[in-house]
């Protein structure tokens, strides 16, 4: 349900770290600081700003976790009976969503093996007080499962496929025999 942009991601995780924007840096050294109240110092910004802040302890699910198509040493961690064909993180944030699992979706990062696929999804399995957020799902394995299942079955996913089966049924019959020249 928490679907967070780049720049957003990068907010959180810079305030996460305790590092400063440049514009604060910059009014440190010409002593305008004082003039501005610190993010520190603010209050009443519990909500959803307490949820977010801890982020960094939210499972990551990269899709290579869940592609058939991958080898487990290329990262894949489920079975490929279970897993499915090229999952993206849009997809699996809308799995996450339909489970309602607390998620946020992070398009600039991307899998250390496979690093031309970007993005990945931070999920919440378990609240703060420890108890589960869907008690339906109590583990990572679990929820790749879930999610596994539900990828396929995604809306967006049915039309992609649907122009590639037609045309496939819609081709004459194929030539059989070799072709090419004879010898002598």
């Amino acid at each position: 349900m928490l679907c967070l942009r780049q720049w957003q991601v990068r907010v959180l995780q810079n305030q996460n770290q305790g590092k400063i924007s440049n514009r604060a840096a910059l009014r440190r050294r010409r002593g305008t600081e004082e003039a501005r109240p610190s993010r520190k110092g603010r209050s009443g910004r519990r909500g959803m700003d307490a949820e977010i802040s801890n982020i960094k302890k939210w499972i990551i699910l990269y899709p290579v976790y869940i592609n058939s198509k991958k080898t487990i040493a290329e990262g894949r961690r489920i079975s490929t009976g279970k897993a499915c064909e090229n999952p993206t993180c849009l997809e699996i944030g809308d799995c996450c969503a339909h489970l309602k699992l607390p998620f946020a979706i992070e398009l600039d990062k991307a899998y250390p093996r496979d690093f031309m696929q970007r993005g990945r999804v931070r999920v919440l399995l378990k609240k703060e007080d420890g108890t589960l957020v869907n008690p339906a799902i109590s583990s990572r394995k679990q929820l790749m499962h879930c999610v596994a299942e539900l990828v396929p079955r995604h809306p967006g996913r049915n039309k992609k496929q649907e122009p590639a089966a037609a045309s496939t049924s819609g081709a004459g019959p194929a030539k059989s025999g070799k072709g090419g020249k004879k010898k002598r």
